[in-house]
Formats: C-alpha cells, sequence, structure tokens
C-alpha cells in the first residue's frame, strides 16, 4: 500500500473537525452512566478482565476484545487524570502478541522497532522518546536494561499482564514524575477474580524470511500458564502465571556509513562513505513469572504481596561484508548525480571486510513489593507500601574480521553501486568472498594499528550493567461526608533510592601464535550466505565456537578511553506531598478532582574518572536541589455522560544515566590558549516543563467514547550538550605548553547542560465506537484508535533554530477495525507515525541518533472461542499475523531520505496458538 501524504495530511486535519462534530451531535441519552469516580490508583489496580464480573440471568455477558476495550473505557472513564488503557481480553491474554504493540495503539503513543530485530520495545508519548516517560509495575518504579531510563517493554511478557495505564497528566501522589506519561503495568488482583481460575496457552511463531543464517531459526513458540484462587472463606487470594518464549527473528539489513562532500565532482555532491550488509539472526529466549498473594486481614485492612521475575536472553549473529568506500580511500568513477547525491556509479581499489559478528545480551529482572492499605469505617484511610526493583544485566559484543589479506597486501574489488527507493544495492563486483581459499581470518584494512603489535583480527566488548530501585511510601487521607466542595486530603510521603553501575571489559582478538593471517578451520565453517544487496555469497563461520577453541588470544584493552566508561550514579529522592481531593453537584452534572503540591528532595551523585595527559583519575562530584511541583486536575462530568477535563502540572524528567557520569577528558587548546575538556555531567538537573491540557469526552455508558484533547507544553532546562565554565583546580595539570605565562585552571568543559527551552504542543483525537450504538445491524462490529499532532519547538537558545528532540513524531496515528460476535472474532490494525530521531546503539555500546523513515505497520488476527455448554468450551484458537505489508525500517543522513544510513527488512511473522480456561 502507498501513503500518499497529501490525503493522509487532509484526513488527520479533519479529524478534529469531524469529532468535535460527533461529540456535539452525539444524543445525551447514555447507557449505564458511571456516577462517582475512584482515585487513580485504586482504579487501576482494580482493573480486572470483564469476564471475571458477576452477571444475573438477564445480563448479556461481553468477552474477548469488546470486554478489553470496555474495561479500557471505564477506567479511562473513571479517573481524575487523562489516562489511555488496554486491558487483558482473559487471564493471560493480551490483545497483541506483546506488551510494547498492545500499548502502541494507545492514542498518542507508538513505537520504536528494535534495530536487527524488528520487535516493538520502547514506547513514545506524545511525541517524546522514551527516555521522557517513566515506567511501573503495580505502582512501583522499574529498573531499566539499558544505559537510560526507558524500560524495554519486552521485557514484559503479554501473558503475565493484566492491563496497562498510560497517565498523561500528574497528580501530587504520583511517584516517578515525567514529561510525557507514565505507564503502569498491572498484574492480576486475586481478590477480585470471583471464580478459581487455571489457564493454559501455546503458540507457534513463524518468520517469514525464513532462515537468513544457515545456524539460525525459522520457527519459535510460546507457552504460559496461570492459576487463580481464592481461600480462607475468600480472604485470601493468590495469583500464579508463568511465560516462556523461544522464538526466532530475521532481518536483513545494510548500513551506510555516511555521506561526506565529494568537492572534486561538479557541484561537490554528498558521496556515500562506505556500506555494510548483514544477514542478522536474533533468538529470543524469555522466562517470565508472577505471583500475588493477597490478604483481607479485616474488611477495613488488606496486605498485598507482589513479585515478578523475568530471564531474557537475545542471541544474535550478524554475518555480511563492509566494503569502505569514499572513507576506504577508493576512487570513483561513472558517477551520477541527482538532486546533490551521487546515487550511482563505481568504486575501484576497495578493500572489503567479510563480519562475522554475535551479540548475546542476558538480563535479570527481579520485581518485588508489598503493600498494607487500611479503610476505616470512620473516614480515615492509609497506606504503606514498599518496592524493590533490580536488574543485572550483560553484554557481549564479539567481532571478527576476514579479508584477502593483512593491510593493503590483500586484493581489491571493483564495486558499482546504485541508490534505489528500497536501499543501496551493489549491481557489480569482481570479488567471491565466500572462497575460504581467498577469504582469511586477518586485519583486512589495517584498522587494529591502536592494538599491541599492531594486528586487530577481532574486538571483544563485554559489558555489565546493574541496576537497583528501592522504594518507599505512605499516606494517609481524611474522607469528608458531607462536604460541599472538599471530598477528602491527602498527605503523604515518598523516598526512591537508585543506583545504577556500568563496568566495561574490552579485548583485542589476535590470531593465536603470531600469525598476520590464517585460514578459518574446516570445523567451524558453515553453508555460505547469500548478500541480499547484490554482493554475492559471503564466507560463514561460526564466531563464538571460534573464540572458545582458543583460536584468538584475548589481549586486554587497559587504554584510558576504555576504562573511563565505567561509572556508578546514585539518586536518592525523598518527596512529600499534599493533596485535596474535590467533589461537588451542580444541577446539570458533578465536579471532581484534585489539587495537590509535591515536594521533591534530589542527591544525585556519581562516581567515575577524568582523562588526561597524567592518565587516569577517580573523580566524584553531584548535586543537591528541590523541586516544586503544583498538580491540578478538574473533571466535569455531566449527566448526559460528556466529560470535560482541564490539568495543569509542573512536570520534570530526570536525564539519562550515562550523562550523569563524572567521566570527561580535557587538555590545553593551545589555539585558545585555555583548558578544555569534553565528557558527562553530574551536576544535570531534570528538564522541566509548566503543562496543561483540556480534553472533552463523549461516553455511551461503559461500550465507548468519543475524545479531543489539547495540551501544550512550557519546556524548561532542556539538555543539549554545550559549553560550560569549569575549574579544573586539584585536577592533574593538562600539560601546559613551556612558555605560557600565569596558566590559569579556570577553563570549559564541553557537555550535556540545561541551556535549551521552548515550547511542545498539539491535540489528539481518539475513540472507540461499537457500531451497534449505530444500529443494531452491526452489532459485534467496530472501530478504535486515534490520532495526534504535536508541534516541537524546542532550541539551545532564544535566537538559535528549533532542533529535533529524540522520539518525537509530528504525526502519530492507529487504528482497529473489528468484528466479535458468537465466538467469532477477526480484527486489523494499522500504526502510523511521521518521521523522527530514533535511538541506535553503536559497538560501544553507546547511543547515536539518527533520523528515521515514517513507517506504516498493518497487523490482523482471527480467532473462534467455544461457547459455554460445547465439548471444547473453555477453548480459544486464533491466527495472527504481523507486519503484513513487510514496511521496512529506514533511517538517513543530512535529513535527505536518499542519503540511507540503516535500511531493514524483518518480514512478516505468523502466531498460531490456543488458550484453555478451566
Amino acid at each position: 500500500m502507498t501513503f500518499h501524504a497529501n490525503s493522509d495530511r487532509f484526513w488527520f486535519a479533519a479529524s478534529p473537525l469531524a469529532l468535535c462534530a460527533a461529540l456535539i451531535a452525539t444524543p445525551a441519552a447514555a447507557q449505564d452512566a458511571t456516577a462517582a469516580t475512584t482515585d487513580a490508583a485504586q482504579t487501576a489496580a482494580d482493573a480486572q478482565p470483564a469476564t471475571t464480573e458477576e452477571a444475573d440471568e438477564n445480563t448479556v455477558i461481553v468477552t474477548g476484545f469488546r470486554a478489553s476495550l470496555q474495561n479500557a473505557v471505564n477506567t479511562k472513564k473513571r479517573n481524575e487524570q487523562v489516562v489511555e488503557s488496554v486491558s487483558a481480553e482473559d487471564i493471560g491474554k493480551l490483545p497483541d502478541a506483546s506488551i510494547a504493540e498492545s500499548i502502541a495503539r494507545l492514542p498518542g503513543l507508538t513505537s520504536q522497532r528494535i534495530p536487527g530485530a524488528g520487535r516493538s520495545s520502547f514506547i513514545t508519548v506524545r511525541g517524546f522518546g522514551p527516555d521522557f516517560s517513566t515506567t511501573t509495575l503495580n505502582g512501583r518504579l522499574q529498573t531499566s536494561t539499558n544505559d537510560a531510563r526507558g524500560v524495554e517493554f519486552d521485557q514484559y511478557p503479554s501473558e503475565v499482564v493484566s492491563a496497562v495505564d498510560v497517565y498523561k497528566t500528574q497528580n501530587a501522589s504520583l511517584v516517578g514524575q515525567s514529561l510525557a506519561g507514565t505507564v503502569d503495568i498491572r498484574t492480576v488482583r486475586p481478590l477480585n477474580v470471583k471464580d478459581r481460575v487455571i489457564a493454559v496457552g501455546v503458540k507457534g511463531v513463524v518468520a517469514d524470511l525464513g532462515k537468513v543464517n544457515p545456524d539460525s531459526e525459522k520457527y519459535g513458540y510460546r507457552v504460559n500458564g496461570a492459576y487463580i484462587d481464592r481461600f480462607l472463606d475468600d480472604r485470601l487470594g493468590v495469583a500464579f502465571s508463568a511465560a516462556y518464549v523461544d522464538e526466532p527473528y530475521q532481518t536483513e539489513e545494510e548500513r551506510g556509513w555516511g555521506y561526506p562532500r565529494k568537492d572534486s565532482l561538479p557541484g561537490s555532491p554528498y558521496l556515500l562513505g562506505g556500506l555494510e550488509t548483514n544477514a542478522t539472526s536474533t533468538q529470543l529466549t524469555r522466562l517470565g513469572l508472577t505471583g500475588t498473594l493477597q490478604y483481607e486481614v479485616t474488611p477495613q485492612l488488606v496486605v498485598s504481596l507482589d513479585g515478578f521475575y523475568s530471564k531474557f536472553k537475545d542471541k544474535q549473529i550478524r554475518r555480511g561484508v563492509e566494503i569502505p568506500l569514499e572513507w576506504g580511500g577508493a576512487s570513483i568513477s561513472n558517477a551520477v548525480i541527482r538532486d546533490g547525491v551521487v546515487v550511482s556509479g563505481t568504486f575501484a581499489n576497495v578493500p572489503a571486510v567479510v563480519n562475522n559478528k554475535a551479540y548475546d545480551r542476558k538480563a535479570d529482572l527481579y520485581s518485588f513489593g508489598g503493600n498494607i492499605r487500611y479503610q476505616g469505617d470512620n473516614g480515615w484511610n492509609a497506606t504503606a507500601d514498599i518496592g524493590w526493583s533490580r536488574t543485572d544485566r550483560r553484554e557481549t559484543d564479539l567481532q571478527t574480521n576476514a579479508g584477502t589479506g593483512p593491510g593493503d597486501l590483500g586484493a581489491n574489488d571493483t564495486v558499482s553501486f546504485e541508490i534505489r527507493d528500497n536501499g543501496i544495492y551493489v549491481t557489480n563486483n569482481v570479488l567471491d568472498y565466500s572462497n575460504p581459499s581467498q577469504i582469511f581470518i586477518t586485519d583486512p584494512n589495517g584498522w587494529g594499528g591502536g592494538a599491541p603489535g599492531g594486528r586487530q583480527h577481532g574486538y571483544l566488548n563485554n559489558r555489565t550493567i546493574d541496576d537497583e530501585i528501592l522504594q518507599l511510601s505512605g499516606e494517609l487521607q481524611r474522607e469528608f461526608e458531607g462536604s460541599n466542595f472538599v471530598k477528602s486530603v491527602r498527605l503523604g510521603a515518598s523516598h526512591v533510592r537508585r543506583d545504577k553501575t556500568l563496568t566495561p571489559d574490552e579485548y583485542y582478538l589476535q590470531i593465536a601464535g603470531g600469525a598476520l593471517q590464517a585460514p578459518v578451520p574446516a570445523q567451524y565453517l558453515l553453508d555460505p550466505i547469500e548478500s541480499w544487496v547484490g554482493l554475492g555469497p559471503i564466507l560463514t563461520y561460526d564466531p563464538r565456537a571460534l573464540l572458545n577453541a582458543g583460536f584468538f588470544n584475548r589481549v586486554a584493552n587497559t587504554t584510558a578511553n576504555v576504562l573511563s566508561k565505567a561509572y556508578s550514579v546514585r539518586e536518592r529522592v525523598t518527596g512529600l506531598y499534599g493533596m485535596v481531593d474535590l467533589e461537588h453537584r451542580f444541577d446539570t452534572g458533578t465536579l471532581t478532582g484534585n489539587i495537590g503540591l509535591r515536594a521533591e528532595h534530589t542527591d544525585q551523585s556519581s562516581d567515575g574518572f577524568t582523562v588526561s595527559s597524567a592518565g587516569l583519575q577517580p573523580f566524584a562530584d553531584g548535586a543537591k536541589f528541590w523541586d516544586l511541583l503544583p498538580s491540578l486536575n478538574l473533571s466535569f462530568r455531566t449527566d448526559s455522560d460528556l466529560v470535560v477535563r482541564l490539568a495543569a502540572a509542573r512536570q520534570i524528567m530526570r536525564p539519562r544515566f550515562d550523562q550523569l557520569s563524572t567521566e570527561f577528558s580535557y587538555g590545553f587548546n593551545t589555539e585558545r590558549l585555555i583548558i578544555e575538556g569534553s565528557g558527562q555531567n553530574p551536576r544535570l538537573r531534570p528538564y522541566r516543563a509548566n503543562a496543561y491540557d483540556m480534553t472533552i469526552e463523549r461516553y455511551f455508558g461503559v461500550k465507548g467514547y468519543l475524545a479531543f484533547q489539547l495540551f501544550y507544553k512550557d519546556m524548561k532546562n532542556f539538555i543539549y550538550n554545550g559549553q560550560q565554565a569549569f575549574d579544573y583546580t586539584g585536577f592533574p595539570s593538562p600539560g601546559f605548553p613551556v612558555g605560557i605565562p600565569n596558566p590559569s585552571f579556570q577553563g570549559v568543559l564541553n557537555s550535556p547542560v540545561n541551556i535549551g527551552s521552548g515550547k511542545i504542543y498539539g491535540w489528539e483525537a481518539a475513540g472507540t465506537l461499537p457500531l451497534e450504538t449505530l444500529t443494531s445491524a452491526l452489532n459485534g462490529f467496530g472501530l478504535t484508535g486515534g490520532v495526534s499532532y504535536t508541534v516541537s519547538s524546542i532550541r539551545r537558545a532564544n535566537d538559535a533554530p528549533a532542533e529535533q528532540i529524540p522520539g518525537y513524531s509530528r504525526w502519530v496515528g492507529n487504528a482497529t477495525a473489528y468484528y466479535e460476535n458468537n465466538g467469532f472474532n477477526l480484527r486489523g490494525s494499522m500504526r502510523y507515525r511521521s518521521k523522527y530521531l530514533g535511538d541506535f546503539s553503536n559497538f560501544d555500546g553507546e547511543a547515536t541518533r539518527r533520523t528515521v523513515k515514517p513507517e506504516m505497520i498493518f497487523d490482523a488476527q482471527v480467532g473462534y472461542d467455544f461457547a459455554q455448554g460445547s465439548m471444547l468450551q473453555g477453548l480459544s484458537v486464533y491466527l495472527q499475523a504481523q507486519n503484513l505489508t513487510n514496511e521496512p525500517f529506514v533511517s538517513y543522513d543530512n535529513r535527505d531520505p536518499v542519503q540511507v544510513l540503516n535500511y531493514q527488512r524483518y518480514g512478516r511473522r505468523y502466531l498460531a496458538g490456543a488458550t484453555f480456561k478451566f
């Protein structure tokens, strides 16, 4: 399907007008109106699949996807904050194959697919990247499996999740404030489930690209189970669930190195600096376990204990060829230039490198918590909560190099290339990269000049990341019966202790015995793979087995640039808050909401290293500061099921952890005659914003809704790399040149600083519309989805041009059409996002950012639930298809889509499965 930008812009622009008209025109009468609201935390905690509710003999029980939508609508309607929600269709059954995909279908949200794997993992809210959102599990902050704060949602199996709520506005009681939104993942509360549940499920997975590497897999599977029951006269509830995944992901990818100017060609066009093509296979295995125990000590006192464990392993193999072109000194001929870019030509003297790389990431994620909730008969309520989360992550990035000979001694290639709409292709070349008698393990381009002895036949990059959070919180609430405006008053406190450490461990790999080159031993050779960009077959072997067999010597890289990557960041955040819940009845409706103030004291510090001419030196630094965070949420709920919301808050989001490290290097700049350094900044303050929201929502009972929302954020303290004055007194001398009179230790440091400001604003239109509300002839049919438009104008300085922020897409849209009736269910979904600045990980494990092309992804599902009374009652079968149009993932350089940097095809994925509930 071709996406026509002009027509879709018209549709997007027309959406808010059409929605407003629909809101005004909707009849006032509504079914099943919900009266008073509950506070945000309790609403989310009680969210359960509709199938667990009791019904009398005259009630029509709605199940499956329609029940999931009704639960989400009910959560949105009852809440005092602006919230989007997705609920499980049944125990162990979210609407999508992954939690990230389910969240990405919510209004104003989308996801970034993981480069090299293609699965959704990171979530962006309202045009903000994953670094600007906070994630909690049952209301408790969660550690991350990366260097930043953004949680990778593929760590959480969808089969163990009951619901996910995304809060777009803040209130004073919320621990872990954010700029974009707070994503709260919920597991089952057993005391809310009326009957015993035993459920099991199995699912098969097929990657339609097949096996792009000979030692990879095409097929995979998922299994899950759940048990929920109540004992002791229904006062003790237990819930356990488990899910195991073993499935492959296949990717055909290429990577352009960049596009330097070629001054010797007419007009100094951009010319491809180099090209890398890979066949990437990833095997994901993940075990997820949850357990919950709830005990009703008395009708007023309930104790809950929660546990979650995830064991995650990503095993990846990547094979291909690297060809240095303009940046490798190759000469260009037959150049064809279009719009300032060389789009085809022939390079001579190309020194190619054959790569066989392996990447392994292992992560153990633990999360435990306890909660005591007291609801008295005299209006006094109290809660106390403790949470602990920890992630232990280990990464191994192994690179081995092969070619025709060491340095410039090998044979070079002649390569003709062409940039097409679907990537960069080699139209002709000379060398056979699959011949083991011509392609050897070696240092083909002499890239290992900095290695001991000048020999680098591979590289091993190990990284260990540990992240731990301890969270304590408590609240005292006093309710007032019959009060005119004040429903209750709440006072609370919280303390969050977080520690994150990174330890690097890197090695040069050299052929054992001192050889400059060596053939790959026959026992490690595999069938050659075919380069999908036109370079022909490629030599293939097992790099892990080669390393483990002792083919390479490991030579530790103990240079200062490696050791200085280590850091340890500590945060201690203490919060105090007061909040007043409001409620007042008018003739035409009820005003509800809250007003509050949260004060947070932050004590942040970091240990790391500095690098200078004196070598590596330990260094510690940090900062202490306060933030005052007022918030207001008001909702006017009319008797005709119209809800108008107003919200205002001071919001903050803390910097990435790698930005808070103390690592920096410095020296004396002989041109500026000043000490100059570059690195990170442990004194960074949070991003800050004054945020305002207005929403109008029309509900059809709890069956559906239409909503239109406006939001505006006045950004402060935005973080950019900039220059600040820095006192180097007490640091080792930078090596002042002879003849510098009165050398000064006052200098500058280039690092992340709080210098940016600006605004982000936009609108969202969303809805869930069961078509039976229009006519009974369409019973079972429905639509759900939304579209958002966001404008970002963030600047380093008032007179500077606006810049992109990570993860920002101007347009985000999603839609699902469904039919569900008489056990049969069918739905098709799409999600779209315009171009954005995406995060990529380089070989050092550090984040790099590139512009990603717009993408539109289509998924579908068909299934059948066997009815009560049938021989197979309790059984559900279904077939899912993901990425039906094989949408590529494409990034580019210099804001020019022709200058392709990453082009990845993941293929379609098919999943067939069944669940059975006893």
